[in-house]
């Protein structure tokens, strides 16, 4: 919850300086991919996992991207971006 109300502020202050709603875009884009991972714990838990992969230097990363992005773009899609 920190993480949320840091970033929500963040996003608040970012959107009055620059006079744009482009800010609070991101911040609703962002943590609507992220709810919408963590809903299914197994799916969350194969993303951790990928993306151990891919920080980890030592498999070839193409398909751990490639899922990475296939769980991305079903998370977008579920929560409506």
């Amino acid at each position: 919850m920190p993480a949320f109300v840091r970033d929500l502020v963040d996003a608040t202050t970012s959107a009055q300086r620059a006079q744009s709603l482009a800010p609070l875009r991101t911040f609703v884009h962002t943590w609507g991919v992220f709810v919408a991972i963590q809903r299914y714990p197994s799916r969350a838990a194969r993303l951790r996992h990928l993306e151990d992969v891919v920080s980890g230097g030592v498999e070839d990363p193409a398909g751990a991207i490639a899922e990475i992005r296939k769980i991305h773009a079903e998370a977008e899609a579920e929560a409506g971006l």
